[in-house]
């Protein structure tokens, strides 16, 4: 909890200025200036310089002191608190790379207090009576002239800022809060740069098992089953990537196209990137504030990066730099969203903030492919080992994960176009063949018909050679290739991946 900076006034001279109105027997005229008499100077205010003042002569031909500064005898009136603030919040923001910070929200953080939140990145926040914001309800209502806003929660609980990605984890109470994030220090080494805290998984998880759970190609599957794993419709564990029960995700509220969180292998702390496969919705909520607002739901594809997820993606990355943590990213990405809006909304910005944060990593990074999953164009670029080599390694899926520039059918259509379908037809079909070796030889009147027949040939043809074109082009893109060319390490078996 965070009142902001203190806000104080002078009580000494609080209690002795005077005031020169412009009509002493009509104040409600106004007044000129404040001042105070020479002998309140010279006894309570001269020797500690606590005002500033200029003589100045009233009407009435007394000689007083007019006030042009008011300085104080106590030490944290104003803009001193500001200076103290701002220190705070330097070294908050230097101590996010320099050790673990994390701040857990359990009252009102107001002003300075709500930069400190974000400043220390890692944020608990309890979900009742513990908003973050820069001003107070009361104010801005002042401010606006109308009561707009009921409670400070509508500027700053847990459905503005678990929603937007300040805070990482809510809480309902102090208790959970605190045990919150005593879980998450459990995965960090107690000291920058010292031995990770490695859990004994004896009796809970068995370090040379297979994977149990695998999706099934073309239906959209909740990636959480891919780490954690899951019940199947008989009761029975289909067991994930990670040991189990070790997965924590943070940052669900926000851009849920990207699942982050961190996880144990082997009882190795990581952390853990995912791409959400199924559409996701961004929820924007409507300001009391605008009478013209409405609440706007935006429908975010799978396996996209849109402006809020990659800048998630980004910032994770960082989170775990600064933990010191190994990552595991299971890529399924067929690219950046670049339409008008995403791109006004700064998808390449955010895009580009995850190759910063790869470049500045340290430890091992594992880039994986997992079954039925691709990485396209842009998504390629952005997590290719090539970015830190010393640090980062790509796997891929034996068999069924796929990376490329554009997917198949895009392929297809840019490099296997109609003439390239009827020259491979021609060459392939045998019917095909012979109608043209029959055309060489035939006279006048059998052309008409035999190159009526080619045409009819061609054309009921031509379907299946756009799939036969489309299947040509996805060969390129197999884990055989990739290794061939030496953009993975190797392709992997997926029950055998841990």
């Amino acid at each position: 909890a965070n009142s902001g900076a203190r806000i104080g006034l002078a009580e000494s001279v609080k209690k002795l200025f005077k005031v020169s109105f412009k009509d002493a027997s009509k104040p409600e005229n106004g007044f000129d200036f404040l001042y105070v008499t020479k002998d309140d100077y010279e006894t309570k205010f001269k020797s500690d310089n606590i005002i500033l003042v200029e003589p100045v002569t009233l009407s009435s031909g007394e000689e007083v002191l007019k006030i042009t500064d008011i300085i104080g005898e106590e030490t944290d009136l104003g803009v001193e608190n500001l200076k103290g603030s701002g220190l705070i919040a330097g070294e908050t923001s230097a101590a996010y790379n320099d050790i673990f910070t994390m701040t857990i929200v359990l009252g009102r953080t107001v002003g300075i207090g709500a930069y400190l939140v974000r400043l220390g990145h890692r944020t608990i926040q309890k979900t009742s009576s513990s908003p973050i914001i820069l001003t107070g309800y009361q104010a801005l209502n002042k401010l606006m002239g109308v009561d707009v806003y009921s409670t400070n929660d509508q500027l700053g609980g847990p459905g503005i800022m678990y929603a937007n990605g300040i805070s990482h984890l809510t809480a309902p109470d102090h208790l959970n809060a605190i045990e919150s994030a005593m879980e998450w220090l459990s995965f960090v080494p107690s000291v920058r740069g010292g031995l990770l805290p490695i859990s004994d998984v004896t009796g809970i998880d068995d370090i040379d098992r297979k994977i149990g759970f695998t999706p099934t190609q073309g239906i959209p599957y909740d990636p959480r089953f891919l780490m954690a794993g899951m019940e199947n419709n008989d009761g029975q564990w289909l067991s994930g990537f990670f040991d189990k029960g070790s997965f924590v995700e943070t940052l669900a509220g926000w851009a849920k196209s990207v699942v982050v969180g961190r996880a144990r292998l082997g009882g190795i702390p990581m952390g853990v990137i995912a791409t959400e496969n199924r559409t996701a919705e961004a929820i924007k909520p409507a300001d009391p504030a605008d009478i013209t607002a409405a609440e706007a739901v935006k429908q975010e594809a799978g396996c996209v990066w849109f402006p809020n997820s990659a800048y998630k993606t980004a910032q994770a990355i960082n989170d775990f730099r600064t933990e010191d943590l190994p990552l595991m990213i299971f890529a399924n990405w067929r690219g950046f969203s670049g339409g008008q809006r995403d791109m006004f909304d700064e998808v390449l910005k955010y895009g580009s903030l995850i190759v910063d944060a790869f470049v500045a990593y340290e430890q091992p990074i594992f880039v994986f492919i997992p079954p039925f999953a691709e990485i396209r164009g842009g998504a390629w670029v952005v997590l290719d080992a090539s970015i830190n080599a010393s640090v980062m390694e790509m796997y891929a899926t034996s068999g069924s994960a796929r990376g490329g520039v554009l997917e198949a059918n895009g392929a297809a259509a840019v490099k296997y176009r109609e003439k390239d379908l009827l020259k491979s037809m021609r060459r392939i079909d045998e019917k095909l063949i012979k109608l043209y070796s029959d055309l060489e030889s035939a006279t006048a009147t059998d052309k008409t018909g035999i190159e009526s027949e080619i045409r009819n040939r061609e054309k009921s043809l031509l379907p299946v050679y756009a799939q036969i074109a489309v299947q040509f082009c996805e060969l390129h893109d197999t884990p055989g290739r990739m290794k061939a060319v030496g953009v993975i390490e190797r392709d992997v078996a997926w029950e055998d991946s841990r």
